[in-house]
């Protein structure tokens, strides 16, 4: 699963019973989880993600539960530019832009 947040950009995989991998490619994105969970943030630089937390499913949920909660904007990428930066903010518009490339045929149509 890819997450995408204001405070940055995750990639979340299975670990094991309960427990998940949350792996980043900056350190920046991983620090809100690390933080409140209180965990310490792993780097692989070997690995194709370098950094990564192993957390349970349950405190991932909770994260994502306050993330939802604590939403208070109306645009995504304004959004992140203010939180996160033009680096960041850019990346997200490609992501963006490359996902436009699958909309339906059908979805601007008027009938």
């Amino acid at each position: 699963m890819w997450v995408f947040t204001t405070s940055g950009f995750v990639s979340v995989v299975k670990e094991s019973a309960g427990f998940i991998k949350v792996r980043s490619r900056d350190e920046e994105s991983l620090k809100p989880i690390a933080t409140r969970f209180r965990k310490d943030i792993e780097r692989t630089p070997l690995a194709d993600y370098p950094y990564r937390l192993h957390i349970s499913k349950s405190d991932f949920k909770e994260w994502l539960l306050l993330e939802v909660e604590n939403l208070e904007y109306f645009n995504f990428k304004s959004e992140a530019l203010l939180t996160r930066g033009g680096r960041f903010a850019k990346a997200l518009s490609e992501v963006w832009s490359t996902m436009h490339r699958i909309e339906d045929k059908s979805a601007r149509s008027k009938s």
